[in-house]
């Protein structure tokens, strides 16, 4: 319950600024995409349940032969964006909001509707979830979030592996001062732009 409250509370408090930050970045992206700069997309949360997590768009649609689908070989070797490979769909100021998350921004209505946590593990698309060995979906026990524990400790430069391992750290011991001490981590990640991608 605490967690919660600390969830809404914050987000309520951040929510003028967030509007306003991700409404210019819509607007740029709709004008560089060409279209609607609102993406869509489902994702597993608590308990296994799947929902429809809300970002800005920061890719163009792919081309035939541009995208394959996930199929995970080796859990401990598997990224999802290898350094200096740059997936082909995205934008200039696609990647400008990765590398500095505003993409991310949209999903602060996830938490408002009780879906994610401002702090938690990142939810999964479904394809990848189900190709989970038993012991991943421990990360389902905690709302996935918008900041967590593998953001801060590498982001795009972990495998699969070491991200889902820090996210059963958090699962283990996570509170409002360890979801405090990631956020504030989080801030100085991305002003560094620490493995994003």
């Amino acid at each position: 319950m605490a967690k919660r409250v600390f969830d809404v509370v914050l987000t309520l408090l951040a929510a003028p600024f967030a509007i306003v930050i991700a409404g210019v970045m819509a607007a740029v992206l709709a004008v560089e995409l060409r279209g609607n700069p609102i993406y869509l997309q489902r994702r597993v949360g608590l308990r296994g349940r799947p929902f429809t997590m809300v970002k800005l768009r920061t890719m163009r649609h792919a081309k035939p032969g541009e995208t394959a689908p996930y199929v995970v070989d080796d859990w401990s070797t598997f990224v999802f964006s290898p350094p200096g490979q740059r997936d082909p769909r995205l934008t200039r100021w696609g990647a400008f909001a990765r590398k500095t998350s505003i993409d991310e921004l949209p999903n602060l209505i996830n938490v408002l509707k009780g879906e994610m946590s401002l702090v938690g593990p990142r939810p999964e698309i479904p394809e990848l979830v189900a190709q989970y060995p038993a012991a991943y979906h421990r990360r389902h026990d905690v709302r996935p979030g918008i900041a967590g524990l593998a953001q801060v400790k590498g982001r795009s430069d972990l495998t699969y592996h070491e991200i889902v391992t820090y996210d059963l750290a958090y699962v283990d011991r996570h509170s409002v001062m360890t979801d405090i001490r990631i956020l504030l981590q989080s801030v100085l990640a991305v002003a560094r732009g620490s493995g994003a991608r």
